[in-house]
Order: C-alpha cells, then structure tokens, then sequence
C-alpha cells in the first residue's frame, strides 16, 4: 500500500490522514464503487454494508435520525431544510435523506458540512453519480458554519461528535443555525463517557486521542442547555449498540475476503478493531452510545 498523502494541516490534517488510513479506497471511487456493486448487487448508499462512510452505528443509526425527525414532528408537512455537521464522505447524510423521504418528510435542501475540503470534494462526487440535485457540500468548521442563522429546521450529527476538539462551540452554531422550535439530533457514538474518565487504552490505540474527543454526560446536557435548547431527550443506547456492533462484527467475519477485497486488508483489520473496541467500551461501561434530540427555545 502507497503512503498517505501529508494532505493539510492541524486538526483538518488529523482528521483527513485518520480517515485517508480507514477508508483509502473511498479516494478512489469510481472503481470501489463497481466492486461494491459487484459483490452487494445494489448501488447507492443502501449498498454499502454501511462500512463506508457511515461511522460505528452505520446505516442503523440514520434509521434512528430518520425515526426521531419523523416522531418528534419537525416539519408538520412542510418541505425541511436539513444540516449534517460533521458529515465526512456524505454517506449518513445521502442515507438520511432516502430515509425522510420514504417517510414522507420532504428535504427542500440538505448541506453536509466537513472540515476537510478531500472529504467533500468525495462527497461531491459519490452525489454526482448517483445524480443527487438538492444537496450542498459545504467545506467549513462545524463552527462556523456559511449559512444564515435561524435558516435550517433540523440540524443533524450522525457520530461525528468526538471529532469535534470543542464540542460545545458545535452545539452552539447548531443552536444558531435553527429556526425557534427546530430540531437538533445527534447520536453520540464513541462520544459521550459517565464522568471525567476516559476509554481505555485498548480503545485509544484505534481511536487516536486527538482524533476523538470525548465528553462527560453532565458537560454535554449543559452545553445543550447554554445554547438555548430544550425539550432535551437522551436515549440509552448501550443494550441495543452492543448487538449492533456484534452483529456487523458477524458480517466482517463472514465476508471477511470480499471487505478486504473492496478496502483492503489493512482498512479491514482497522475497522474490525474499531467496532470491537468500542463495543468493548460500551460493555464496561466507560462510553455511553445515546440518541439525544432537542428543540431551538
């Protein structure tokens, strides 16, 4: 395997050379689209096993974005203009958007925003492809994001929150970002620890500590709570991402070849350590998988 590319600087460098060692083959991919294709039968993002680009939860924690936007009513049958920060190669927010649609909710406008201009410039393409119009990649700080504030009605992170070095100005600008009464949701997937203790070293030796932040339970409901939102709702995610990671564990092993075929063998081996570690950190208790959703006051 060729060497990773330097790519830029400071965090955006952390965060582009972790992510370029995971899923190299995501640079290039016309052709790991084909071999996808040809091993799944299928294309778009119902396709991809959910290994892509769709982080510990993959495709069943969009399910459960999709399920809260549905339930908690954010677009009383008006047209949604939707925000994922945080949204890397573009597979939860493509996958998200399917989802809403298959329920009904329509996505006037749907922008992904990422730090890494590589990740969006492949977003960008995997959008083009699959012929997508509707949808803006926009190459910003989760902090600072080039939309007019009170301008979305639902503002999205699908796992990408231990990503983010400060996490509460990201909580903030999403509280910026959204109409009075629009809705925040965010799965907090390797994210969220019960008090000041970190994951183990184990979990750190694939989760690199300046690649993923983590926050103690009581800091993030207060960050929620300085940026002006309420109706706050925390889902316990523990039992169910337990048998998640378990169960596409399952899947690695049993096609194992036709993963490593597709990604290679070193992305292999790094996202089966990367399940099985946090699934790990779930069993002990060290890390919290959650849902939270919450309405702009």
């Amino acid at each position: 395997m060729s060497a990773t590319p330097r790519g830029p600087s400071g965090q955006r460098g952390r965060q582009y050379r972790y992510h370029r060692e995971l899923f190299p083959a995501l640079h290039d991919w016309e052709n790991t689209e084909r071999s996808i294709v040809a091993f799944t039968g299928e294309d778009g993002p119902e396709g991809l096993l959910g290994l892509d680009q769709m982080g510990h939860f993959g495709p069943q924690g969009c399910d459960l974005v999709a399920d809260a936007i549905s339930a908690r009513g954010a677009i009383g049958g008006s047209p949604v203009a939707l925000c994922e920060l945080g949204s890397g190669f573009g597979g939860a927010l493509r996958y998200t958007v399917d989802r809403l649609a298959a329920r009904g909710v329509r996505v006037r406008g749907a922008y992904g925003v990422d730090l890494v201009a590589e990740h969006c410039a492949v977003s960008r393409r995997i959008s083009r492809a699959q012929g997508r119009t509707g949808m803006a990649e926009l190459c910003a700080s989760a902090a600072a994001v080039p939309l007019r504030g009170g301008s979305l009605d639902v503002v999205v992170v699908t796992g990408s929150m231990p990503h983010f070095p400060d996490p509460g100005a990201v909580v903030r600008e999403a509280a910026r970002l959204l109409r009075p009464g629009g809705l925040f949701v965010l799965t907090e997937e390797v994210s969220l620890t019960p008090g000041e203790e970190g994951p183990s070293a184990a979990f750190r030796a694939v989760h690199p500590p300046d690649v993923f932040f983590t926050t103690p339970v009581r800091e993030r409901l207060d960050q929620l709570d300085r940026a002006g939102f309420a109706c706050v709702l925390r889902r316990d995610l523990t039992e169910w991402a337990a048998a998640l990671l378990a169960e596409r564990l399952k899947v690695l092993r049993i096609f194992r070849g036709s993963v490593a075929g597709i990604y290679g063998d070193v992305s292999a081996e790094l996202i089966r350590d990367t399940l099985t570690t946090a699934r790990d950190e779930y069993l002990a208790g060290r890390l919290l998988p959650a849902l939270f959703t919450a309405r702009r006051a």
